[in-house]
């Protein structure tokens, strides 16, 4: 369904995953894996902690405007280790079907200073203790929208 501006679909909570990752592994590579050998297709992060080493993350330049390409973008790759301070997002099948991860994540330096942005890719340094949530949903897709330039969510209008 959609509203000016503003498109949505309910869903309902399905099944509850605790996840451990252990040192050394790819933290998204780990959870899309997880959710194909559990048959999870739609799911969000309900909570995440642990630490992370070597990650690459993106963030948007300043003043910048849609849609957002490479030129609008920094990408930042820190070495860590950082305390993982949270991992938001979720997990949906993108236009080929297959399963696609958009997270965000918060890290702290030994500093105590606070680092985030959109994740590509971190490795687990200690642990990484997830709790992930199913969705029961149909009709949602990652496409790459036009306007944003990046992947986003695509909300069918159809069934229910």
């Amino acid at each position: 369904m959609n509203m000016e501006g503003l498109w949505y679909k309910e869903c309902s909570q399905g099944r509850r995953f605790i996840i451990k990752i252990t040192p050394g592994e790819n933290l998204t590579t780990r959870l899309l894996q997880f959710a194909h050998l559990a048959d999870v297709r739609y799911a969000m992060i309900v909570s995440a902690l642990g630490s992370v080493k070597n990650v690459k993350l993106r963030g948007i330049k300043t003043g910048a405007k849609l849609p957002i390409t490479t030129p609008r973008i920094t990408i930042h790759e820190i070495e860590g280790p950082l305390e993982l301070l949270g991992l938001q997002g979720n997990i949906v099948p993108g236009e080929d079907d297959l399963l696609d991860c958009h997270f965000h994540i918060m890290m702290s330096k030994s500093s105590g200073e606070v680092v985030g942005g959109h994740l590509y890719d971190a490795q687990v340094f200690a642990t990484c203790e997830i709790v992930l949530t199913e969705l029961s949903v149909e009709g949602v897709e990652r496409h790459v929208s036009k306007m944003g330039g990046i992947p986003t969510l695509y909300i069918d209008e159809g069934g229910a």
